[in-house]
């Protein structure tokens, strides 16, 4: 009986701790810090990118050409990974850019309000 009220205690505390992470997560959110790393491919380095694999070229060799603009890494090469996130994340805003127009209306909403 007591270790089952110590796992109790246990798991209400661990309860507690991830609500008051979610508000603090939530918090940031609205106030626009949404955490991670800052992103390094730019918007003029992702059409760079559909231009020249328009032109059929390799994501692997356009990789070795793009420079990241600013931040930690500036002056380096991005990582294959990160480009093809980012082409990614352009391919959903272009089938869905109504979606994306909502998202940055209610940003500008909560920005305001703060």
């Amino acid at each position: 009986m007591l270790f089952a009220f110590f796992a109790a205690m246990a798991e209400t505390e661990r309860e507690a701790i991830r609500e008051a992470t979610l508000e603090g997560l939530d918090a940031a959110a609205r106030r626009g810090n949404h955490g991670g790393r800052p992103t390094v491919i730019t918007d003029d380095v992702i059409h760079a990118v559909l231009r020249r694999r328009a032109a059929g070229e390799p994501i692997e060799k356009i990789r070795k050409d793009l420079i990241i603009p600013t931040g930690e890494r500036k002056g380096h090469n991005p990582s294959l990974a990160s480009v093809y996130r980012a082409l990614a994340e352009h391919e959903k805003a272009q089938r869905h850019p109504d979606a994306v127009e909502q998202a940055r209306a209610e940003y500008t909403v909560l920005r305001q309000e703060l």
